[in-house]
């Protein structure tokens, strides 16, 4: 939990220093590093030699309209039928995988996008059909979709209880009218209000909200009141993102007037002021922008030491076993990472022809996997215990083997970020909010890639 303290040490300096890009690390080595012409070959050797649990992400590119906001790979259509061609690839995309995984099981499923609820409740219906024909899903494996509110009736919310589905997601962003028209994604807290009370109601196990900090004309009077709006719908999770604001990466932004950004000083205030109302309301501070309520898995999981980061986020299971389905998806299995094409016409035909939709990939090399575990720990739970990670690695000098990290970690440590030593490395309070810079001293691919590439850290 944030030590409210800490805020205060926060100078304008210390703000502006920081205002860098860098990774997420959803994944190490990003995707940016990932080569082209990767071959098939290696995706199914990394199949085959899997673990026996496997995690499912599946993506529904389809929106129904343009969210300015958004950087995700998607297709904006209110043409349902799309939808159909599109369910016909996933479903030659299965085959491929079929008889590579037919010895394994499948814990959790996550439909994400672009808009899952994008599709009827008939389409819904025909792709849980097709997962369950081509895959072996464990008895108590866990489903979960994210749902756009404005694409979601109270019949398509049963539906998707009805098919298994206990997990939820909901795109809230923010509840001030003026921010929802700036990113033209206009919807009302009390659309918002009856979905979650519905899915309550219909027994889904787990709820979480998506708020974006940083949108245009965001303020902390308004951002307060949407906070209390979120808490007072008492979600089992809050996913607390930063806007990553790249218009010369995606034509959308342009639309957003560079002026009506928070400044980076006053974005961290919005961040740091969510952090103290959840804490305040019992949330445990789950890595760098998730909470959730105690009694949660994801707070479990963290108490536990076992908390997990891949392609979706902070998560309980899947770092290395996560198979991505559909367009963009990104999969990571048995120390290979692979992309499917982006552009669905060309995924769609490479499947026609029975190929591997693949855009691009990489198998990790030892130092690769080293360097990998060590931003997980990092990012997840803040701390790393040198010794045992050395016998985890058989490493005999950790800071012999990272003697190029250490000028990167001085300046980070007089700024009172981090401390080390040769026993143990400590994110402190402070430099939670930027552990990503704290990761980034030990990343080897970012000289190699244009940091212009990645989002804003503050």
């Amino acid at each position: 939990m944030m030590d409210l303290a800490s805020q205060l040490l926060w100078s304008s300096e210390l703000v502006q220093k920081y205002s860098v890009n860098g990774p997420r690390y959803t994944s190490y080595p990003t995707a940016l590093s990932l080569l082209p012409d990767f071959p098939a070959s290696a995706v199914q050797a990394a199949l085959a030699g899997s673990a026996a649990e496997l995690c499912l992400y599946l993506h529904i590119p389809f929106c129904q309209q343009l969210c300015y906001y958004c950087g995700c790979n998607k297709i904006v259509t209110r043409h349902s039928t799309k939808a159909d061609l599109y369910l016909l690839a996933l479903e030659q995309e299965m085959g491929l995988y079929q008889h590579l995984l037919a010895d394994k099981t499948i814990s959790q499923l996550h439909l994400g996008g672009g808009t899952p609820t994008f599709l009827t409740e008939e389409q819904l219906s025909l792709l849980m059909q097709l997962l369950r024909q081509h895959f072996v899903f464990k008895a108590d494996a866990e489903l979960s979709v994210e749902i756009d509110p404005r694409s979601c009736s109270l019949d398509k919310l049963a539906h998707l209880r009805e098919l298994g589905f206990s997990r939820l997601s909901f795109g809230v962003q923010d509840f001030d009218e003026q921010v929802q028209v700036a990113i033209n994604r206009v919807q009302s807290e009390e659309l918002v209000r009856v979905l979650v009370l519905h899915a309550r109601a219909l027994g889904f196990s787990s709820i979480n909200l998506d708020l974006v900090y940083g949108l245009p004309y965001q303020q902390a009077t308004s951002f307060a009141e949407t906070l209390d709006k979120v808490l007072e719908l008492d979600p089992d999770r809050v996913s607390l993102f930063s806007y990553a604001h790249m218009p010369t990466r995606f034509a959308a932004q342009r639309k957003i007037p560079t002026r009506s950004l928070p400044q980076a000083e006053d974005k961290l205030a919005l961040l740091q002021l969510a952090i103290e109302r959840f804490s305040q309301a019992g949330y445990q501070c789950i890595g760098m922008d998730h909470f959730a309520k105690a009694t949660d898995k994801l707070a479990i999981a963290q108490q536990q030491g076992k908390l997990q980061r891949n392609f979706q986020g902070y998560t309980t299971a899947g770092q290395d076993a996560l198979v991505g389905l559909g367009v963009s998806s990104i999969s990571q299995v048995n120390g290979v990472i692979w992309q499917n094409q982006k552009d669905l016409q060309q995924y769609q035909q490479q499947l026609a022809l029975g190929q591997w939709p693949v855009d691009k990939g990489l198998s990790l090399t030892r130092d690769d996997k080293i360097r990998a575990a060590l931003i997980s720990q990092l990012i997840c739970h803040f701390e790393l215990d040198i010794p045992d990670f050395c016998l985890r690695f058989g490493l005999t000098d950790f800071w012999d083997y990272f003697a190029d990290v250490l000028p990167k970690l001085e300046p980070l440590r007089a700024d009172a970020l981090v401390s080390y030593s040769d026993e143990h490395i400590q994110v402190t309070a402070l430099g939670r909010l930027l552990v990503r810079i704290v990761c980034a001293c030990f990343d080897r691919y970012l000289a190699k890639n244009d940091h212009l590439s990645y989002s804003k850290v503050v």
